[in-house]
């Protein structure tokens, strides 16, 4: 019997699908305490875009919809916040917005602005962040207020996180330190200008990363952009300069990519034979750029051989 798989749910999740944002085009301070720098690199080269099921996009999008409640709830005991997204940025492509800025009312502390981060947990999390505080049970999520605390100059953060599964609350106040902070920063600066993949970093963070396949495995990039391209390079001052064309790559450029396209050789496990700077030639898939194959044709053929492997 053929299974009706038209239902309210799946075209719900069709409409949320066809509405996936693109990949940002920063190097996320939600990101800089990421242990692994080569996953950082992987990301901000837009070396895998992921496409989220409906279902998953619905998530993240219960967890944006929190950050109002939240607000609502503070501003109900009194705490004045500015709900507004302040964006910091602190160049070399590294930014990220708040979800608030807290101008007073926090009982300890009733005169002092403190950035808000807002987070939800599943209950194995939560009840880890209650028995060892943020900056140990989810030290991204402390790095990150860190980085906003040192660009917007507010020495105070409030962090504030809700269990899903119970509805169970959790704040901390964090502190600015200033030294770490500025190391967290410059070393996610590094990574988004450099134009090599860093060295592995294996931890037990490897099992479900996204890029384990590439990074550990000999996989490859399946995504034809600017930024799998050796012909581009990410600038100091925020842009991509393109080394083929002689130009800065604006960001809708960036997403398509051109007929140029040469494949990074960091995300290919084919090693580079040689290069003049308009193509280059690997083992195995051969010239690859203008005057060889396009990076499309080389994609379509691996993939045929992977199906019949």
């Amino acid at each position: 019997m053929k299974l009706d798989l038209d239902t309210i749910e799946s075209r719900i999740d069709k409409y949320h699908e066809g509405r996936a944002e693109k990949p940002r085009s920063h190097l996320g301070v939600s990101t800089i305490g990421e242990v692994c720098e080569r996953k950082m690199w992987y990301s901000f080269h837009w070396s895998k875009i992921e496409n989220f099921s409906g279902r998953m996009l619905r998530l993240f999008r219960r967890g944006q919809m929190e950050e109002d409640t939240v607000i609502k709830d503070l501003a109900s005991v009194g705490i004045v916040v500015d709900g507004r997204q302040n964006h910091v940025r602190f160049g070399s492509h590294v930014s990220g917005s708040t979800d608030g800025i807290i101008k007073s009312g926090i009982p300890e502390a009733p005169d002092k602005e403190h950035v808000l981060e807002i987070k939800t947990h599943s209950k194995k999390s939560f009840d880890e962040l209650e028995k060892k505080g943020v900056k140990v049970a989810k030290f991204e999520h402390w790095a990150q207020m860190q980085g906003y605390m040192l660009g917007l100059d507010i020495d105070r953060a409030l962090y504030y996180a809700v269990c899903k599964d119970d509805d169970r609350i959790y704040t901390e106040r964090v502190r600015l330190e200033k030294t770490e902070a500025k190391a967290l920063i410059d070393r996610a600066k590094r990574i988004a200008i450099d134009p090599r993949l860093p060295p592995p970093n294996a931890t037990f963070h490897c099992n479900w990363c996204s890029f384990k396949e590439m990074c550990q495995n000999g996989d490859y990039t399946r995504e034809k952009n600017c930024r799998t391209c050796s012909h581009s390079t990410a600038k100091e001052d925020g842009t991509w300069f393109c080394e083929r064309h002689n130009g800065e790559i604006p960001l809708e450029n960036q997403y398509r990519g051109c007929k140029s396209h040469v494949f990074h050789p960091d995300l290919i496990p084919f090693k580079m034979i040689d290069g003049d700077g308009i193509s280059a030639t690997f083992e195995t898939i051969g010239k690859n750029g203008d005057g060889g194959r396009t990076t499309e044709d080389i994609l379509k053929d691996l993939e045929k051989q992977s199906l019949n492997c």
